[in-house]
């Protein structure tokens, strides 16, 4: 059965730690940020506010966006909650805070954009350049890129999903690592010839 194209972003799904647990910590958006960021994004500190990531420019993430609150400036102020962030919201009253999946040690499931082999299991790779997800559920369209053995690169690739109907090839759903990481590591070259 072959696997469907439907990217998600990064969904966490355990981690490295004794704990197993998902930590998130909440951070901010500066008001007037223009760039929509969705669940499953991966995004970065810069100049103290939450920005999205892109993986040409940025060094390392942060972690992945999971949400936002906002009081919204077009509803009277209203207490808002979105899996997304659309952009360019200047609140009248407090900041926008968004929940960001920080911990360096955070498993993530992720579908490939390509086609995946079992020689691809310990590569690296980074997100491919996704600048959408869906404005009804807030969720991510982004995905993984072409593997590579390369450091510098931002994910770790840890294996295939186990979930039914997942399989090796074209846009399987993979679990992953940030390889690079901003309370972490730099980035760590694959094994082998």
């Amino acid at each position: 059965m072959a696997n469907v194209n439907k990217p998600f972003g990064l969904r966490p799904v355990g981690n490295l730690s004794a704990t197993g647990a998902q930590k998130q910590y909440g951070y901010q958006i500066q008001a007037g940020y223009a760039t929509a960021i969705y669940q499953g994004d991966l995004v970065v500190v810069y100049d103290g506010y939450i920005i999205k990531y892109d993986a040409s420019t940025h060094v390392a993430p942060t972690g992945v966006f999971n949400g936002v609150q906002y009081n919204d400036p077009t509803r009277a102020d209203k207490p808002t909650w979105k899996n997304y962030y659309p952009g360019s919201i200047t609140p009248n009253i407090g900041p926008i805070v968004c929940e960001v999946l920080d911990d360096p040690s955070q498993l993530f499931l992720i579908q490939a954009a390509g086609t995946i082999t079992q020689a691809d299991i310990g590569k690296n790779a980074d997100p491919t350049a996704s600048t959408t997800g869906s404005n009804i559920t807030g969720v991510s369209a982004g995905s993984l890129g072409t593997p590579a053995k390369t450091a510098a690169l931002t994910f770790k690739i840890v294996g295939l999903s186990e979930q039914a109907g997942n399989e090796l090839g074209q846009y399987a759903v993979l679990v992953v690592k940030l390889n690079q990481h901003q309370y972490g590591s730099n980035g760590v070259q694959a094994d082998g010839a």
